[in-house]
């Protein structure tokens, strides 16, 4: 659909010039590498297709609704995570910690798009150079650390596959430890540098620029995805591959185990970037009166269709390696780095036409990672120029290639003989459960603090009286089951919480004690703030807690109505702080 979304323009902030460009920005957001190497693994260890029961179930009960909740409030004050607190001034804290968050995993992302890049060169020969030596030297003095990540089933291999000495000795050139930090890669520094220059050319102009980018980078990596589903479910052995990986025949009975309901909550938490404020920020730049409903519903679903589409496609080729090296699939089967830069690369030289297929898959890989880096690059764009509107209105350039420039100079560590540890660290403590403690509180403020019955007034006014069923269905989950699943993810994560490793590689105390100043520095903004706001606010605690800013309201005045009207909105602010004993949710 072409809407046009200009029907009630922002002239400051913008808008976006078609439905279409916001649809395939907000996929390409949501949807990131964790879809492609995470998934396929989580859904195998589960049952395969016995998981995709509480997957979609959860989906619907939790992952939706939280989703839907994001983007509603980013549409409705058209403000980005930070400004769009002023519904609860005492917990603007928390779109400080989201910006802080999308800084971080900016970092490393740029470093995973600069692999991509660099595997997606390398594969332009006529032999893909790790399937053989001829062309590089292996040293056999690390490469065997990763053995334990190849091999998550306890068998061991007695030697490193070529892939994994091609992906420690050259792409790598990779240190025994975080304390050994080594020179800069400058191969992975120059792949590091250009995936910059991409995103700093794209969103050089916020939406405005990225928003036509995007029918490019949007489209093309689940035409590439659907050409591989293609080829992978056609090669010899392939059915092998699909049948492990939906665990044929189904096991029912696995959904009596808690495990399979603990790893889809999480699975469905993180691949739908539930708060990380990029479905807010990307949402506030709509028309008032777009049916969020009915694109949250699309992109949700598309997002789940898409991580089962990569699992059958990434099993398929493994089913084929398993098929040409006379071996298992449980044997070959891993996640995350290694099965994007071990396994994958490997399975890629038993195919014909090897470079062209492996060309493709890092390809696809590189635009994936490119349409995150665009998500997390404008959080921290947009929240800035919606913080200081009079200084960065019209310096929107400098704001995007000044934040680029800054992500490129903190990543070089990324890209140091050490640098895949550094990666691993950030990943692990710079989101994570992190998250579930934004999500969370982004549901008890706004559902139970600022009131989830004034939430849906405000909600209704933009998109009207809908059915009563489905108000009491989106407040029966934002008020009971999705903060209840959002909890006991977070306790999950912290009962299960093991310090980070790399293959057998562990982290020194200096190391993990700066992955816990990382999460220091997420968080301690949210009680740094709420202390300003209660030291410098007049009135109980629950009204201080309870009444919005001033600022709070649609961002234009013709779609405010009588409600939010600025003299009448005012004067009802002043007087809910002034009375003590009248209950701040009989503001109308």
């Amino acid at each position: 659909a072409q809407e046009n979304l200009v029907d009630d323009p922002k002239t400051e902030r913008g808008n976006w010039n078609s439905k279409s460009e916001y649809l395939l920005s907000l996929i390409g957001c949501i949807i990131g590498l964790d879809n492609i190497w995470k998934f396929p693994h989580t859904a195998y260890k589960n049952g395969g297709g016995v998981f995709l029961i509480p997957y979609f179930l959860i989906l619907f009960v939790c992952g939706l609704p939280l989703f839907l909740l994001e983007a509603a409030i980013g549409q409705f004050c058209s403000q980005g995570p930070i400004n769009m607190w002023g519904a609860i001034p005492i917990l603007k804290g928390v779109g400080f910690s989201m910006v802080i968050v999308n800084g971080l995993v900016a970092i490393y992302y740029n470093v995973l798009i600069a692999y991509s890049s660099y595997f997606m060169f390398a594969s332009l020969q006529s032999s893909l150079p790790w399937s053989n030596t001829s062309s590089w030297t292996y040293s056999n003095s690390i490469s065997c650390s990763m053995c334990a990540v190849l091999m998550p089933n306890g068998t061991q291999q007695n030697s490193p596959s070529l892939s994994e000495q091609y992906w420690d000795d050259v792409v790598l050139q990779r240190s025994s430890g975080l304390d050994q930090t080594g020179s800069v890669v400058w191969h992975l520094a120059l792949c590091l540098l250009l995936s910059s220059i991409v995103v700093a050319v794209v969103v050089i102009k916020g939406i405005k620029s990225s928003g036509k980018v995007m029918y490019v980078t949007s489209i093309f990596p689940y035409v590439v995805m659907l050409i591989l589903l293609i080829r992978g479910v056609t090669l010899e052995g392939a059915k092998s591959g699909i049948d492990f990986f939906i665990g044929s025949p189904i096991n029912f009975t696995k959904l009596t185990d808690v495990e399979i309901w603990k790893d889809a909550a999480t699975q469905t938490f993180y691949s739908l970037a539930i708060g990380w404020g990029g479905v807010a920020t990307y949402t506030s730049y709509n028309n008032f009166h777009n049916n969020v409903v009915l694109d949250s519903v699309f992109i949700c679903i598309f997002n789940h269709v898409f991580s089962v589409a990569a699992g059958i496609t990434v099993f398929s080729v493994l089913g084929h390696m398993s098929f040409t090296y006379g071996r298992s699939v449980e044997s070959m089967l891993s996640e995350g780095f290694a099965l994007a830069f071990i396994v994958y690369p490997d399975a890629m030289t038993t195919l014909p036409v090897s470079p062209l297929w492996s060309f493709l898959f890092f390809l696809m890989l590189a635009v994936i990672g490119l349409q995150s880096q665009f998500g997390l690059t404008e959080v921290i764009t947009t929240s800035l120029s919606d913080s200081f509107p009079e200084i960065l209105v019209n310096k929107r350039p400098f704001v995007s290639v000044g934040t680029c420039i800054l992500l490129f100079l903190l990543g070089l560590v990324c890209v140091t003989q050490a640098g895949i540890y550094w990666v691993v660290l950030i990943d692990n403590f710079s989101a994570g459960w992190i998250l579930s403690i934004l999500a969370l509180l982004e549901v008890i403020g706004f559902c139970y603090i600022y009131g989830v019955n004034r939430l849906i007034d405000d909600f209704k006014m933009m998109l009207g009286n809908k059915n009563t069923y489905f108000w009491w269905a989106c407040k029966a989950c934002w008020v009971v089951v999705s903060p209840s699943i959002t909890l006991a993810i977070l306790i999950w994560s912290l009962v299960d919480y093991v310090p980070p490793t790399y293959g057998w590689v562990h982290y020194p105390d200096w190391g993990l004690s700066l992955g816990w100043c990382m999460v220091a520095f997420d968080l301690v903004w949210i009680p740094i703030v709420a202390a300003y706001k209660l030291s410098t606010a007049e009135g109980s605690l629950w009204k201080i807690m309870s009444s919005p800013s001033e600022d709070w309201h649609p961002y234009l005045d013709v779609n405010r109505g009588e409600r939010y009207q600025t003299e009448t909105w005012s004067q009802q602010i002043k007087m809910s702080n002034n009375n003590k004993d009248k209950d701040v949710d009989t503001i109308p």
